[in-house]
């Protein structure tokens, strides 16, 4: 078992014009977005991550967001949990992060991934992209994946322009700003047992989410310690010096109040549950978590893949606005983690 080193909230950033929602526009999403995070880095969590999907009312533009946390915060790690692949320019995306790494001092924690069902079909395709003659949007994304890695080296590989408008360094150049360290910091969300083996081989770090494909037919937090302990395993094969991370993210309520009782009282699942997230892949979801904390602590110390985890992540309901999210992360953070071996 791996001691629960790091516990950290993920944000959707949900908006919706409804009068039920205390997050109605796209603006109320990115500016509570930003509260919580200073809120969660005063009440001693260890991270804060962002989703991030396009052509919805949620979070799409992550590094904006990114960079005006890492000017508010001083400490705590700010991150995705993950950015889809399949939609990004490689070397635009290595300034948009460099730029908000520096401002951030050093505390960015990338998440990736090749992306799940999206709101419209093919939206990479408005942006841009299409993958090559045959090959998957899967492949595609990988390569820009490995672009990347690449660019955030910090090695120069473009030929400068013998009368440049500025003088340059000697050599060929590479995409400022640089952030050293970056590529260290950068995560693959993975949801299968072949793409965590892959991410490990390239010395990405791991983010294993709620869903995971069904390829054993085992309840859900066994498939998921099994592929962490198969990245591990990996990772080590490959050699890297670093000693790799790994995150699972969880629904988890410690009900204590009255209002938490209301909002979350009948949603712990028992069970996990099975769907289909294309046509031709079954996927299996975690289950989430509801009780009182003493009850909490019991039922997640016989996750797995919590405890084969180093860095948990609570998926917060953002909707319900930063005062009771931050509740909700304070409940944990003093009355659940501390029996799961936080600090």
């Amino acid at each position: 078992m791996h001691a629960m080193k790091k516990i950290g909230f993920l944000s959707f950033g949900h908006w919706t014009p409804s009068p039920q929602s205390q997050t109605r526009s796209a603006a109320d999403a990115l500016l509570q977005s930003i509260e919580l995070a200073v809120a969660a880095e005063e009440l001693g969590a260890d991270g804060a991550y962002f989703r991030v999907h396009h052509f919805a009312r949620q979070l799409s533009a992550p590094f904006p967001l990114l960079a005006a946390i890492g000017a508010r915060t001083r400490r705590i790690e700010i991150g995705t949990a993950v950015i889809d692949m399949r939609y990004e320019n490689p070397l635009y995306m290595a300034e948009d992060a460099g730029a908000a790494d520096l401002i951030a001092g050093g505390r960015l924690q990338l998440g990736i991934s090749r992306g799940s069902p999206e709101q419209v079909i093919d939206g990479w395709r408005h942006f841009g992209y299409a993958p090559a003659e045959g090959q998957t949007e899967a492949d595609m994304a990988r390569q820009h994946t490995e672009v990347l890695l690449d660019v955030l080296k910090g090695e120069g590989f473009a030929q400068p322009n013998p009368r440049p408008m500025f003088p340059n360094p000697p050599g060929l150049l590479r995409v400022e700003p640089h952030a050293a360290g970056l590529r260290e910091r950068i995560w693959w969300g993975s949801s299968s047992n072949a793409t965590a083996v892959w991410a490990a081989k390239l010395g990405m770090h791991l983010q294993s989410s709620t869903l995971k494909n069904d390829e054993t037919g085992e309840p859900f937090h066994v498939q998921q310690a099994k592929q962490i302990r198969a990245y591990r395993a990996a990772w080590q094969e490959a050699g890297h010096s670093r000693t790799p991370r790994v995150s699972v993210s969880r629904s988890i309520f410690a009900l204590v109040s009255d209002m938490d009782r209301l909002y979350f009282g009948r949603s712990g699942q028992d069970g996990d549950q099975i769907g289909f997230i294309d046509d031709r892949t079954q996927a299996i979801f975690g289950r989430s978590y509801a009780a009182e904390p003493e009850t909490l602590v019991r039922q997640l110390a016989q996750d797995e893949a919590i405890a084969e985890a180093d860095t948990l992540l609570l998926t917060v309901p953002n909707q319900l606005g930063v005062d009771y999210n931050a509740h909700v992360i304070e409940t944990i953070l003093t009355q659940v983690a501390p029996a799961l071996g936080w600090r």
